[in-house]
């Protein structure tokens, strides 16, 4: 393997903001600030969701960001600051790397993702368990 996950991981940490789930919670409120789930839908269904977050899978972030690709999503390109989080934050440690080597700006991760926002007793709603 010419570079494996925990060296892509070193190396985006390296480049980007992270915050602490506390830090990230004294955003929530703010109407600049969007809070994007890279969790799985499944992961969203199961374990609940961040009040306010909007949900964009993994796979299509890129596409969603590029407002020149058909699956553009608006809310990227609307100036505001983004706080990504993943279940743990490998996921969205790379994908805040991803996001901000396409222009996208502010953007940060939470340490520890949404297992340590839940662990911190920050607020979550319920997952719909189908």
């Amino acid at each position: 393997m010419k570079k494996g996950y925990r060296e892509l991981l070193d190396e985006a940490n390296a480049e980007i903001e992270v915050v602490s789930p506390e830090e990230a919670a004294g955003l929530l409120d703010d109407e600049d600030t969007i809070f994007v789930d890279l969790r799985d839908p499944r992961e969203v269904e199961r374990d609940g969701r961040v009040p306010g977050a909007k949900h964009v899978t993994r796979g299509m972030l890129e596409f969603w960001i590029d407002p020149e690709s058909p699956y553009h999503k608006p809310f990227f390109a609307s100036g505001k600051s983004f706080v990504f989080f993943c279940a743990g934050g490998w996921r969205s440690a790379l994908a805040t790397k991803t996001a901000q080597d396409m222009g996208l700006s502010p953007v940060k991760h939470i340490l520890g993702g949404y297992t340590a926002w839940k662990a911190a007793g920050l607020p979550v709603d319920p997952g719909e368990k189908k």
